[in-house]
C-alpha cells in the first residue's frame, strides 16, 4: 500500500487509472470500514481510502481534539485488504487557506434529524467529500447505510452537480449483539457497552409495531420513552420516507410507502445513532 500525503502526489499515482473505488474514513477503522473496503474492491480497481479527521463537520462542543487517532493500526488493517493507495493529508494540505466557499444541502434535507441536532454538520461533511471526490476523481465511492441521512445527501449532491461517481451503498455491519459499529463505540463504558444494543433493539420493535399498524407517531414517542426509562437522552427516534427523508403521510403510510426508523441517543456521554428500515 502507498501512503501518500499530497494532492499532487495522489494525483500522480492515479493518473491512467480508469475505475478507481474510494472509501472516505477519519481513521480509528473498525470492521465495518473493512467492510467498505471489501465492498468497494468489488465495484472498481484500484481501492483508495482516505484518513481525515474533519474538523468542518464537528461542532464548538463536540470531540473534534478527542477523536481517537489510530493511523499505524489503520495502516495495517488496510494493508490486509489489498488498499492500493492511503491519501492520508494533514489540515494544512487540504484546507491551505479557510474553506469559505462551502456545500450547503437543502434545509429539507440537512437540517432535520442529525442536522437539527448537529447544526451545520452535513456542511462539513458535504464540503469535505467534494474536495476529496475532485481530488481522487473515483468512478465509484463507498458510504455506509448506518449513516442513512448522510448517504442521501451525498448521493443528492452527486446527481445535482453531474459528478462522475456512482455512490455505492453497504449495509450496516453490526456486532453479534446487534450494536451497529462505530467509531465511538470505543467511548463506552463496560456497562454502557452491555446497554448499547437496547437502542437497535427499540428499532426492531418499532418495525414490529408499525407492520402491526400501529400509529407511527405512538410508536415512535413508546420507544423514545423505553430508552429513558434505561437511562438514556434520546434526541430523535423517527419514521420517515426511504427516499427522501420527509414523514408519511397516513395516505402514503396505507399505501405501503417504504419506510425507515432513524435514531440518535446518548448513553452517558457518548452519542450513538442507527437505523432500521421497515
Amino acid at each position: 500500500m502507498k501512503i501518500v500525503r499530497t494532492i499532487e502526489e495522489l494525483r500522480a499515482q492515479l493518473r491512467g487509472q480508469l475505475r478507481t473505488a474510494f472509501v472516505p474514513t477519519m481513521g480509528n477503522l473498525h470492521e465495518g470500514h473493512l467492510s467498505l473496503m471489501r465492498l468497494a474492491s468489488q465495484h472498481g480497481d484500484p481501492v483508495v481510502a482516505s484518513i481525515f479527521v474533519n474538523r468542518l463537520q464537528f461542532g464548538p462542543a463536540e470531540d473534534f481534539d478527542k477523536y481517537p487517532r489510530t493511523f499505524e493500526d489503520d495502516c495495517e488493517k488496510l494493508e490486509r485488504e489489498n488498499v492500493y493507495v492511503l491519501f492520508a493529508p494533514d489540515e494544512r494540505e487540504l484546507y491551505p487557506e479557510p474553506q469559505d466557499y462551502r456545500v450547503s444541502p437543502p434545509h429539507n434535507l440537512g437540517d432535520i434529524l442529525e442536522g437539527e441536532f448537529r447544526p451545520g454538520f452535513f456542511v462539513g461533511v458535504t464540503t469535505v467529500v467534494l474536495k476529496l471526490f475532485h481530488c481522487v476523481q473515483p468512478q465509484v465511492a463507498v458510504f455506509g447505510k448506518k449513516d442513512y441521512q448522510q448517504l442521501m445527501i451525498i448521493n443528492n449532491m452527486c446527481r445535482q452537480f453531474a459528478l462522475p461517481t456512482e455512490v455505492i451503498p453497504a449495509e450496516t455491519v453490526r456486532a453479534a449483539d446487534g450494536l451497529a459499529l462505530s467509531s465511538r463505540n470505543g467511548y463506552l463504558s463496560a456497562a454502557e457497552r452491555a446497554e448499547a444494543p437496547q437502542l437497535y433493539a427499540q428499532l426492531q420493535q418499532v418495525k414490529a409495531q408499525v407492520q402491526a399498524g400501529q400509529p407511527l407517531a405512538d410508536t415512535e414517542q413508546q420507544a423514545m420513552a423505553q430508552l429513558r426509562l434505561r437511562g438514556w437522552a434520546p434526541d430523535y427516534i423517527s419514521i420517515r420516507k426511504r427516499r427522501n427523508l420527509e414523514a408519511p403521510t397516513p395516505a402514503e403510510h396505507r399505501n405501503g410507502e417504504p419506510l425507515v426508523v432513524l435514531a440518535a441517543a446518548k448513553l452517558g456521554a457518548t452519542r450513538l445513532i442507527d437505523n432500521l428500515e421497515i
